[in-house]
């Protein structure tokens, strides 16, 4: 087993985080409020207003559903998973619930009495998530029984990744530890430091064949054994260049995605990379980037701007295709495909389909009145985004 280095106590991360949430507009929002950077009528703090669109497309709500108690002001970005068939979604107060896909009909509930904040994940038949406490559970993804608890060291905001027999968790402090799948007994930890000041949240571990790969606080991507947590490459991707704290932020804080052998990742600085998976090395870098996860389609990668500038990129070179800046301040979510379209959702919950070709708006439509902060999920044709109040909405396009 891999020895640890010494784990940051609960303390100095909530200290962080507090710091986190007032310095940081695109999470907390602060840059949509007069007269914090500006005179009180700047119209650059506020978020942009949306105009009128001609829709190329059509889309229709199929369901909706409560998940509980969300998460609010704590920039978890707590969104849902779907596997075989079903929505799995928790919420910090409501425990966990299974929902079908198709219709939104509620399969199982899991009641809890712990504040949930990471997860859901799903995989192999489970379903695991983790608590602001560092609670992890791990549960029966067809009955919503609980098989096995386990504990870390801080509190987990992203959600679990499950693959090769093994339950991957994330914690805040930068410790990624795996659980065997089968009874919760800890196989290994590695430890990876993090900066004074980052932006507030982090993604799940990405499972590849025999690979852990892990977006970090610091502007790298990091490639571990899946087996033992062995180290095999690191990756910058956002250079900690500046003089100041806040200027050297470089937080990869969207999971990497992977595609075949190659992953692409995306900086907070700015910046994004294809990368040769296997081996480490880059492919292409692009000097458009953002703090969220990138959206990939057959020839174009999506990013979304700490601006709110949407980006396509194109894949084999990342040169910038088209950019959409009408949504500008609005607290933009990471990007989704969904069919023909990127989308994206905003700070006053409206879902924004834009052309893949072109970056052009193709529709619209308002999932509800509360804030959108969790990247989209797209499964079956069917796209589902979980607001900050715990409310979940699955739109189809079409009629």
């Amino acid at each position: 087993m891999k020895s640890a280095s010494t784990p940051r106590t609960p303390g100095a991360t909530l200290v962080r985080a507090g710091a986190i949430a007032l310095c940081l507009a695109s999470l907390a929002g602060c840059s949509t409020i007069k007269g914090w950077f500006g005179g009180k009528d700047d119209k650059n703090t506020e978020p942009a207003k949306l105009t009128d669109i001609n829709p190329t497309t059509t889309v229709s709500k199929v369901w909706s559903a409560d998940a509980g108690k969300g998460e609010g002001l704590l920039g978890a970005r707590q969104g849902p998973v779907v596997a075989d068939g079903k929505v799995y979604a928790a919420a910090v107060e409501g425990g966990v619930h299974a929902f079908d896909l198709q219709t939104g009909r509620t399969v199982w509930t899991h009641e809890s009495e712990l504040r949930l904040s990471g997860g859901p994940g799903a995989g192999d038949g489970l379903v695991a998530v983790g608590s602001l406490e560092g609670d992890v559970i791990v549960l029966d993804a067809a009955t919503g029984a609980e098989k096995w608890r386990a504990k870390v060291g801080n509190e987990i905001i992203a959600a679990p990744a499950i693959g090769m027999g093994m339950v991957f968790v994330r914690s805040n402090d930068g410790r990624v530890t795996a659980f065997d799948a089968a009874n919760g007994e800890r196989r290994w930890f590695w430890d990876h430091d993090v900066p004074a000041l980052s932006v507030r949240g982090n993604d799940s571990p990405v499972v590849g064949p025999g690979f852990l790969f892990i977006g970090n606080d610091d502007g790298t991507v990091s490639a571990l054994s899946a087996q033992d947590g062995r180290p095999l490459w690191d990756q910058a991707i956002g250079q900690q260049e500046g003089r100041t704290e806040l200027d050297r932020m470089a937080d990869v804080d969207g999971a990497p995605v992977l595609e075949g052998t190659t992953l692409y990742a995306t900086s907070f600085k700015g910046q994004t990379m294809a990368i040769n998976a296997p081996t480490g090395q880059p492919m292409w870098l692009s000097d458009n980037g953002g703090p969220g996860q990138v959206a990939v389609a057959p020839s174009v990668v999506v990013i979304t701007e700490p601006g709110d500038t949407v980006f396509g990129l194109e894949k084999t070179g990342g040169s910038a295709m088209w950019q959409q800046p009408a949504l500008a301040r609005r607290n933009l979510t990471a990007p989704a495909i969904h069919g023909s379209y990127a989308v994206v959702g905003d700070y006053d919950g409206y879902l924004h389909w834009l052309d893949l070709g072109t970056g052009e708006f193709a529709a619209r439509a308002r999932a509800g009145g509360d804030a959108l902060r969790a990247t989209p999920v797209v499964a079956d044709g069917i796209l589902i985004v979980q607001d900050v109040d715990g409310g979940l909405s699955a739109f189809r396009l079409g009629q």
